[in-house]
């Protein structure tokens, strides 16, 4: 399948290019109350809230994370600590990227401005793309534009302020449910799942190509 050359590559931060590590977080915090069978679930559950969170209205992201947190424990009938769900917030700047990142954009960003739409706050973003070694021509957050993915008017305010269109970007990420459908239905064609390990592949129907890390994207747009 031949590429139209993108404008911009354009990507989601956290868990694509960001190592991101709530799930690891959960089990450590939560080891002394959850049972090591049920660990999994308790750490989906608090996934679930988090992408439930997201859909409503906007609200910082230190607030969304504790509102998971505490509709998680009450599920699961253990009380809920404040200092708990502020250390998640706490930790977010100090992540830095998968291992293949910083050769795979060094890559991509001799040929085409690289974007991030990140579901971050503004104190927090600039922490992780420090780390990621390239230049960014723009990053967005969910805080400046008061929408978070999935919604699809974080793709349109992301268009909008890049002053384009759907076919002029490649979209890349980790998830299909906060990235690659919405942004086919906002009408990306032209987007990358990099498999991570904490999504499955989704159905082709939302017009993607599977790259395993950044390097592999590079090598899919055909850069040196």
């Amino acid at each position: 399948m031949s590429i139209p050359r993108p404008k911009f590559i354009t990507f989601d931060c956290y868990g694509t290019l960001t190592n991101f590590q709530m799930a690891a977080m959960t089990r450590e915090i939560f080891k002394d109350r959850i049972l090591p069978e049920k660990m999994e679930a308790f750490v989906k559950d608090f996934g679930s809230f988090r992408l439930d969170e997201v859909l409503g209205a906007w609200q910082p992201y230190d607030q969304l994370i504790k509102a998971a947190l505490e509709r998680t424990c009450r599920r699961w009938g253990i009380a809920y600590n404040d200092a708990e769900g502020q250390m998640y917030y706490d930790a977010v700047p100090s992540w830095g990227p998968h291992a293949d990142v910083p050769s795979g954009l060094a890559r991509l960003a001799k040929e085409f401005p690289l974007v991030i739409y990140s579901n971050a706050s503004d104190s927090q973003i600039m922490s992780n793309v420090e780390q990621l070694g390239a230049p960014f021509h723009r990053v967005f957050t969910a805080e400046e534009a008061k929408l978070y993915k999935p919604r699809l008017g974080a793709f349109e305010y992301m268009l909008d302020n890049l002053g384009c269109n759907p076919e002029d970007v490649f979209h890349v990420s980790s998830s299909f449910r906060y990235d690659l459908m919405p942004a086919d239905d906002i009408g990306i064609v032209n987007k990358a799942f990099i498999a991570r390990g904490h999504e499955q592949p989704g159905d082709k129907i939302y017009r993607y190509h599977q790259v395993p890390d950044i390097n592999g994207l590079a090598d899919l747009l055909g850069v040196d």
